[in-house]
């Protein structure tokens, strides 16, 4: 099992999001900033260290929002399974990079990321980050498409 996270950083009713140009199963989509949680890192470290890493930014005020599980029953996009940390933010430091490893960097309204070409599942939880509250979730994948999601709340 793998475990990552995504950050949601929210500025004047704007979200930090990336279009993903890198050669990956995420070409072409547009995902939260985030990454894999290496050994011995807490999520709370790695939400922070990845940011910087994508963005130039900083975090601060990082807010748990979900924890989300994506099984592999052999043909998931993602090529393991997954366990991964949403937060939110809606402070941050630091200048904005004009290089990120992963994609193009882009500050989009919050009422406009549903229309985003975005993962299934992303479409379906990505609205509940900016929600009161915590929520779990469980998001199986069939190659690219989403067979099955549940929410807890």
């Amino acid at each position: 099992m793998k475990l990552g996270v995504l950050v949601y950083l929210e500025h004047e009713n704007k979200v930090l999001m990336i279009h993903r140009q890198k050669e990956d199963e995420h070409k072409g989509y547009w995902l939260a900033p985030g990454g894999k949680i290496e050994k011995n890192e807490a999520p709370h470290e790695t939400a922070v260290r990845e940011y910087q890493e994508e963005t130039g930014l900083t975090p601060e005020g990082l807010q748990i929002k979900a924890v989300l599980s994506f099984p592999d029953l052999g043909d998931s996009p993602f090529g393991d399974e997954w366990q991964v940390f949403l937060f939110h933010a809606d402070r941050f430091k630091g200048e904005l990079t004009d290089h990120c490893p992963e994609g193009q960097l882009q500050w989009v309204a919050r009422d406009k990321l549903q229309e985003l070409p975005m993962w299934e599942g992303d479409l379906l939880f990505t609205p509940r980050v900016f929600r009161p509250g915590f929520f779990s979730g469980k998001m199986l994948y069939r190659g690219n498409r989403l067979e099955q999601s549940i929410f807890w709340e």
